[in-house]
């Protein structure tokens, strides 16, 4: 987390202590929505170089708004599929992430992809990932990229653990 992606309004010193202070107080879902909200800075930079947008996060699911820059398109003029991996893994992490009493990022075991329509860029997209097993040590979730009509274009399913590294 950097201090410059805090709000501008505010002293540095008290932005990043508000900004331990949700992390250290709010559960993975509601921490989640302060980083849709604005209210929270992204924890990657990856978030912010795909162009996602958290839109809702409640416990056991998150929604993401994408709207894919032509920058993410390989030669053949589609979004690559390691863009599409990447936000499919953003989705199921975050939807393990919510069910969290405090945010903690997750590691990826394993990431299953089924790729159902060409993505394009400068469209808009809904990813919504659901944590289908909350458990303690491994978790399972899946995530589905929807067309602005509401028909999956990717849809993936994960394994996923606690990030100990950010253990408190």
């Amino acid at each position: 987390m950097s201090v410059e992606a805090l709000p501008a309004n505010q002293p540095a010193d008290q932005s990043a202590e508000q900004a331990a202070d949700l992390w250290n107080t709010l559960s993975g879902a509601e921490l989640i929505q302060a980083i849709g909200d604005g209210r929270f800075p992204e924890v990657s930079d990856v978030a912010v170089h795909i162009g996602q947008r958290i839109t809702t996060a409640e416990p056991g699911r998150v929604e993401i708004a994408w709207t894919p820059a032509e920058k993410l398109c390989n030669p053949g003029g589609t979004v690559h599929g390691g863009y599409i991996a990447t936000i499919l893994d953003n989705a199921v992490c975050l939807a393990a992430a919510s069910t969290g009493e405090l945010f903690t990022p997750m590691l990826t075991l394993n990431l299953n992809i089924d790729y159902l329509r060409a993505v394009f860029a400068g469209q808009d997209y809904t990813v919504t990932g659901t944590c289908v097993h909350p458990g303690r040590t491994r978790m399972f979730s899946t995530a589905v990229i929807t067309d602005a009509e509401g028909r999956p274009v990717a849809q993936a399913s994960a394994s996923v653990v606690p990030n100990r590294a950010f253990a408190r």
